[in-house]
C-alpha cells in the first residue's frame, strides 16, 4: 500500500517511507519492494549502495544515531528504523496504513509520482506537484520522456502518444494525462478490461515522422523489440541518404578528407567542416612522430589503471603540462572527457547535495549527474537570473554542497556561457563551479587555455574540465583545480581507478600538441580569421547562427526533416558538416553544426558559403532567388 501524496511525510507510515528511499535509491517500483525482499540476493543492493541508503533514511527520519549493520531485508531495515524512533521518543505513527485515513490518492496522480520517482531517484516527498519540472526538479527532455511514457503505460494510454506538451509541473503533467486518458475513453482506445486492444492501422503518409524519440521508450517484454523497430527506422532513413552517421574515413582528417560512402559503396572527397581538430594538430608532423616514438619506446598500451601498473612517466609529465598550460596547481587524466566529468562529478556530488547545471549543458555532464544520486537542477540557457533563483531556493532548502556546472561553449549551439555572472553568483551562494571547456581548450583566450582565460578569470574557477580529442589531437580527459580536490578526485572517481588510462604514445602525441599550441600562436589567430570569414558570409546570406562566439557555427532549421534534406544536398555538393537531431539537439530545434578549423583556406570559406546557400534554396531553409 502507498500513501496518498497529498500526505504530509512527517505523518506517512515508517515503512512507506523506507520504501520511498531505497525506491529512490535503487530505481525500482515500489510494488517490487516487498518486506521479505534481501537486499543483495533479491535486489541487487550492494554494500556501496546499501550505506547510500542508510545514510538517505537517516537523514529522511533525522536519527541521531546510526543504524544496526548486516541488515538483510526490508522489514528488518524497517524495524530498525522504528526502534531507533522508539529509543530516541520520537511519537509519529509507525502503522503501515496512511495516516489521512483516505487510501491511496488521484491514480493518475500516482501514476505520474511513481514514475517520476523511478526516473529521478527523488524521494516521494521531494517530489512537490507544482515544482518546476526543469528549475527545482533537473528533468529534462530526454528524463520527460521517460516519465511521461511510463506513466502513460501505468494507465494504459499508450496509443497515441499523449500530449503533454507545455506540462512544465507534475500537477501539470498528470492534467495532461487526464485529459489524454478522458479523450482516449470518449474514441474508444482505451481497451476494456480483459479485451484485447484493436491494432493500430498501419497505413500512414510516405513520410514517416518518427525520431529517434521515439524508440527510446518502446516497452516490451521482449528487451530487443526496440532495436528491431529502430532498424527498420534507420534503414528507411539511411536509403533515403538522409541519415549519413558513421561513415568511415580513408585519409587524414584536415581542410578535406576522403570518406568512404557505405551506402553507394564509393569512396568520396569532401571539404571536412564536421571536424573538431580546431588548430590543426591531429595531423602535425611533431605530434604524429612523437606518437610513433612513444609507442615504439613504451609499447602499444599499459593494459593497467593509473593505480595498479598503469602510470607511465608520460602521464606525469602531461597532468604537470597540462596544470602549466590551465595555469592552475595540479591535474589529473581521465581515459576519456566524457569519464572525466562522470568520475568528478560522482566523486565530489552526493545525494545530499546539489548539482545546479545549463539547460543545454553536454549529455556526460547530465549521466555525471544521475551516477551521483544528487539534487539536480536546472537553469535556462544562459539566463542568469535564473540561475540566481535556482540557487537562493537552494541555499534555503539543502544542508549539503552545491556544484555549478556549464559547458564554456555549447556544442551544439557554439556559444559561450556567461562565466562572470556564474563566478559571480556561485561566490555569493557558497557554490562551488566546474567548466568544461571541451570546446574552449585550444579555441579561446589569448593563448588558447580556455573559458577561464577568455573572461580573465584565471584562479577564480574551481575546476577546469577539458577533452582531448578535440584541439589537443588525441584522446583522454583531464580536469585541473587545487592540488588537494585533484588527489580527491584521484582516489574517488570511479571512472579513473576502476579504468586504464590513455596509451603513453598518446600521452607523447599530446605533450607534442601542447608544444606546438604555445610555438605556433599564429594558428589561433588563423583559426579566428576563419570563423570571423565564414560566420560574415553566412549572416549576410540570412542563416540563423544563434549567438554563436566559437569555432562552432550552428545553421539553425528546426524541422528535422528539412535538416536532413538540407544536410544531404551539403554533402551532394561536396561538402561534409554534421546533421544534428535529436537526441543531439531537442525536437524542433534541427540543425547543422559547422566547424571552423585552422587548416580551411580562404578559397574552402567562400566555396563552403555557396554550397550553403545552394543547398539551403534548394531545400527551402533560404528563399529561393528571384
Amino acid at each position: 500500500m502507498t500513501y496518498s501524496v497529498n500526505a504530509h511525510p512527517d505523518t506517512a507510515p515508517v515503512h512507506d517511507r523506507v520504501v520511498d528511499v531505497i525506491a529512490a535509491r535503487t530505481l525500482y517500483d515500489e510494488s517490487h519492494l516487498r518486506p521479505e525482499s534481501h537486499f543483495e540476493a533479491d535486489l541487487g543492493i550492494d554494500s556501496v549502495i546499501m550505506e547510500s541508503v542508510l545514510v538517505s533514511v537517516r537523514e529522511r527520519f533525522a536519527l541521531s544515531t546510526a543504524l544496526p549493520t548486516g541488515l538483510a531485508t526490508i522489514a528488518e531495515l524497517v524495524d530498525a528504523v522504528r526502534a531507533a524512533l522508539a529509543d530516541a521518543g520520537d511519537d509519529r505513527p509507525a502503522s503501515t496504513t496512511p495516516a489521512d485515513g483516505d487510501g491511496p490518492g488521484d491514480p493518475v496522480t500516482e501514476a505520474v509520482v511513481a514514475a517520476a520517482m523511478r526516473q529521478t531517484q527523488y524521494q516521494r516527498h521531494q517530489l512537490a506537484l507544482d515544482a518546476d519540472l526543469e528549475g527545482d526538479l533537473g528533468v529534462d527532455s530526454v528524463v520527460l520522456a521517460s516519465v511521461v511514457a511510463e506513466a502513460a503505460e501505468r494507465l494504459g494510454l499508450t496509443e497515441p502518444a499523449p500530449d503533454t506538451a507545455g506540462a512544465t509541473t507534475l500537477r501539470a503533467l498528470a492534467d495532461a494525462l487526464r485529459t489524454a486518458g478522458a479523450a482516449a475513453r470518449d474514441a474508444g482506445t482505451v481497451p476494456e478490461p480483459g479485451r484485447p486492444e484493436t491494432p493500430p492501422n498501419p497505413a500512414r503518409d510516405d513520410w514517416d515522422d518518427r525520431s529517434m524519440k521515439d524508440f527510446t521508450e518502446q516497452r516490451d517484454p521482449d528487451l530487443f523489440a526496440k532495436t528491431r523497430s529502430f532498424a527498420g527506422y534507420l534503414r528507411s532513413r539511411e536509403q533515403d541518404r538522409l541519415y549519413w552517421y558513421g561513415m568511415p574515413l580513408h585519409s587524414q582528417c584536415g581542410n578535406r578528407a576522403v570518406i568512404f560512402d557505405e551506402l553507394e559503396g564509393r569512396k568520396r572527397e569532401f571539404l571536412m567542416f564536421a571536424s573538431n581538430n580546431y588548430l590543426g594538430l591531429a595531423n602535425h608532423p611533431s605530434v604524429i612522430e612523437a606518437v610513433c616514438d612513444a609507442t615504439r619506446t613504451y609499447g602499444a598500451t599499459h593494459t593497467g589503471s593509473r593505480f595498479i601498473g598503469g602510470t607511465n612517466m608520460l602521464h606525469k609529465e602531461l597532468e604537470r603540462r597540462l596544470a602549466a598550460f590551465k595555469q592552475r596547481p595540479a591535474c589529473i587524466v581521465y581515459p576519456g572527457g566524457y569519464s572525466a566529468n562522470l568520475g568528478a562529478i560522482s566523486a565530489l556530488v552526493k545525494s545530499y547535495d546539489t548539482l545546479v547545471v545549463d539547460r543545454l549543458n553536454h549529455m556526460s555532464i547530465v549521466d555525471g549527474a544521475r551516477l551521483s544520486g544528487a539534487v539536480r537542477k536546472i537553469y535556462r540557457h544562459n539566463d542568469m537570473a535564473d540561475l540566481e533563483r535556482i540557487l537562493s531556493r537552494s541555499a534555503e532548502e539543502g544542508t549539503g554542497g552545491r556544484l555549478v556546472v556549464a559547458d564554456g561553449v555549447f556544442s551544439m549551439h557554439g556559444d559561450v556561457c556567461d562565466l562572470p555572472e556564474i563566478v559571480r553568483l556561485a561566490k555569493a551562494y557558497d557554490a562551488r563551479v566546474m567548466i568544461d571547456d571541451a570546446h574552449a581548450t585550444g579555441v579561446l583566450g589569448v593563448r588558447g587555455s580556455g573559458t577561464a582565460e577568455h573572461f580573465g578569470l584565471k584562479g577564480e574557477v574551481d575546476l577546469e574540465l577539458g577533452t582531448m580529442s578535440k584541439t589537443l589531437a588525441g584522446m583522454g580527459g583531464f580536469v585541473v583545480g587545487e592540488e588537494e580536490v585533484v588527489e580527491y578526485l584521484r582516489y574517488y572517481s570511479n571512472s579513473y581507478v576502476f579504468a586504464a588510462n590513455i596509451p603513453a604514445g598518446v600521452a607523447a602525441g599530446l605533450i607534442a600538441s601542447l608544444d606546438v599550441i604555445e610555438s605556433e600562436p599564429e594558428r589561433l589567430k588563423r583559426l579566428w580569421t576563419n570563423i570571423g570569414t565564414l560566420r560574415d558570409r553566412l549572416l549576410e546570406a540570412g542563416f540563423d547562427l544563434e549567438h554563436s562566439r566559437s569555432a562552432i557555427l550552428p545553421v539553425v532549421i528546426g524541422d528535422e526533416r528539412r535538416a536532413m534534406e538540407m544536410g544531404r544536398a551539403v554533402r551532394a555538393r561536396g561538402l561534409f558538416c554534421q546533421t544534428v537531431v535529436y537526441p543531439g539537439v531537442p525536437l524542433g530545434d534541427a540543425r547543422l553544426r559547422v566547424s571552423v578549423t585552422c587548416e580551411h583556406t580562404a578559397q574552402d570559406l567562400e566555396l563552403a558559403a555557396e554550397i550553403f546557400v545552394d543547398a539551403a534554396r534548394e531545400t527551402g531553409v533560404l528563399p529561393a532567388t528571384p
